[in-house]
């Protein structure tokens, strides 16, 4: 198995649709690959009570978030045979309707990619030390849990 380099996944605010499609465009020149699944996570407006919010603050210990997600992403490829995995996470404010976290996982094989992009999402969001602040459109805030 090829040892990959640990990659910064991290980017300031919400992540663009240029970027989303500048990131699939890359890949029209690798033959290699028959199959590549997306995941797109955003932020939503969840009302609680008489609360609705309105942007999610994330933050995170980089170093270690770095780290593990180098464990989980050298997992995940060689579980699943992967051709390619690029994973962008979102820290700071992103805005309700925007998305903060771009997962794209690609195979010579569409059900490896399925797959494989699907067991990353879940490991992201259950080991990854990202931590995010709900904030309400009342400026309050509530520390959000993943369900």
């Amino acid at each position: 198995m090829k040892e990959r380099k640990i990659k910064d996944i991290f980017v300031d605010g919400a992540i663009s649709a240029s970027f989303i499609a500048e990131q699939i465009q890359k890949h029209h020149t690798k033959t290699d690959i028959g199959a590549h699944n997306i995941f797109l996570g955003q932020v939503r407006a969840d009302e609680l009570g008489a609360r609705k919010v309105a942007a999610i603050e994330y933050t995170s210990y980089k170093e270690m978030a770095l780290e593990k997600m180098h464990e989980i992403r050298e997992t995940i490829f060689a579980k699943y045979d992967l051709t390619c995995m690029h994973v962008y996470h979102s820290l700071g404010s992103v805005a309700a309707g925007e998305i903060c976290l771009f997962v794209f996982t690609s195979s010579k094989h569409r059900k490896l990619a399925i797959e494989g992009c699907s067991e990353l999402v879940e490991l992201i969001k259950s080991e990854l030390p990202v931590w995010a602040k709900e904030i309400f459109e009342d400026d309050s805030f509530i520390w959000k849990t993943n369900q």
